[in-house]
């Protein structure tokens, strides 16, 4: 079957799905496959769940009339959403970097849903099978569209931006995120241009921080708009508090990093036309979550989790955040970086000196990594090592920051703090 006649089906209901433990009456089921799983098998399943019909690659599971075989259902998936995107007449703002993808994506998304139907990425889905179920999930009265976009090779960015063709682009920043499958930081650089290589030649446009010298430099040829140089930072403690126009705004936000992500939000909705007053409201009416930048009362304790995810440069714009912001008795939970590379020890090295320069309370570093660091005390080889030493040893009337790689999965330790 051709993907103009997928194409028809799916504009019945504008449904699709991937799991047939979410399955949704009237969706199109597409039998994706991975390591340890293959959805062909569940195709039928799906058609009695309340599919309309189920795509599927592998002949032997074609059981059903509604069940429609093809070559390759992701890259089915992927072409059925490029033709959705061409037929669709949103505005697409495609959005990566290495850290504040999803942060920067949420405001943007906030304040342009102020005044236009949105549609964003939901959650992380930022892959090439998050990014194609984006798309899907918009329908014709959506008008524009807010993309996040991850990679951790190059050449993926290049492929996303040809699914969704992107009329905006924005880079949040260049950091040690992913080092080891882009090969080093110039490899990172290498790969999220990628971006501004696909709006340069389509003749598009990129949003621009002036103080970042890589986004200055690597879009001299591109159609660039530049971050409002009206929106002043007026602190940080712990929330972003900043001003433009006559316009004061106290987010629920911590970090100096993100005043750039909300710079960036306001940059975007007043390009739009978005008023002051709706922006203001927006922003303040977002609160991270997701173990994104949480802020966490625990009996005596108040928690900064920021677990979802940490590289070096994310890992230490953190910790510096929490060394300036005001409080005593400070505590830091630390656990590994992932996907470094043959520079990981060297990255977990330096977090480890940075920490002690600063003289914090008390300091814990946990994982396999860490343990392998010039560190004599507070290092946990093993999470379960952790959670044993804060039972023998609570925590109380401290300000803790939380702060490792998905995997690590450190919002674990909140329990021990009740």
């Amino acid at each position: 079957m051709k993907i103009k006649e997928i194409y028809n089906l799916y504009t019945k209901h504008y449904l699709v799905d991937t799991d047939t433990r979410k399955i949704r009456k009237n969706t199109l089921f597409f039998a994706l496959k991975g390591e340890n799983f293959n959805g062909n098998k569940f195709a039928l399943k799906a058609i009695e769940l309340g599919a309309s019909f189920a795509i599927i690659d592998e002949e032997e599971y074609k059981t059903h009339d509604n069940i429609i075989l093809v070559d390759n259902v992701l890259k089915t998936l992927q072409e059925l959403a490029n033709y959705h995107r061409k037929k669709l007449n949103a505005t697409i703002i495609g959005l990566t970097g290495s850290n504040g993808k999803t942060t920067t994506k949420e405001l943007i998304n906030a304040i342009l849903s102020k005044k236009y139907k949105t549609s964003a990425t939901i959650g992380n889905l930022n892959n090439h099978i998050g990014v194609p179920l984006t798309l899907l999930s918009m329908d014709t009265n959506t008008e524009i569209g807010i993309v996040e976009m991850g990679a951790n090779h190059q050449k993926e960015i290049e492929f996303l931006c040809s699914i969704c063709e992107p009329d905006f682009g924005y880079i949040t920043n260049f950091g040690k995120a992913h080092l080891e499958g882009f090969g080093g930081i110039e490899g990172v650089i290498k790969g999220k241009c990628e971006l501004y290589d696909y709006l340069q030649k389509n003749n598009k446009t990129a949003f621009v921080n002036p103080k970042d010298n890589i986004q200055v430099e690597k879009t001299k040829k591109i159609k660039t708009i530049p971050f409002k140089d009206d929106i002043k930072l007026k602190e940080v403690n712990p929330f972003v508090k900043l001003s433009f126009n006559s316009v004061i705004i106290t987010s629920n936000l911590i970090g100096k990093y993100n005043y750039t992500n909300i710079t960036i939000s306001c940059t975007i909705g007043k390009f739009f036309k978005v008023s002051d007053i709706d922006i203001k409201e927006a922003i303040e009416n977002y609160t991270p979550d997701n173990n994104r930048s949480q802020i966490i009362i625990k009996s005596t304790n108040k928690i900064i989790l920021d677990a979802y995810n940490a590289n070096p440069s994310s890992m230490r714009a953190a910790i510096e955040n929490f060394y300036q912001i005001e409080g005593e008795n400070k505590t830091v939970i630390l656990g590994d970086m992932f996907e470094l590379g043959k520079s990981s020890l060297t990255e977990h090295q330096n977090i480890v000196e940075y920490v002690e320069s600063l003289n914090f309370k008390n300091t814990y570093f946990v994982g396999e990594i860490f343990a392998k660091t010039n560190l004599n005390k507070n290092i946990f080889k093993t999470y379960n090592a952790l959670q044993e030493h804060l039972k023998n040893n609570p925590l109380k009337h401290q300000s803790i920051l939380i702060k490792g790689s998905r995997g690590m999965q450190l919002e674990r330790v909140l329990h021990l703090f009740n």
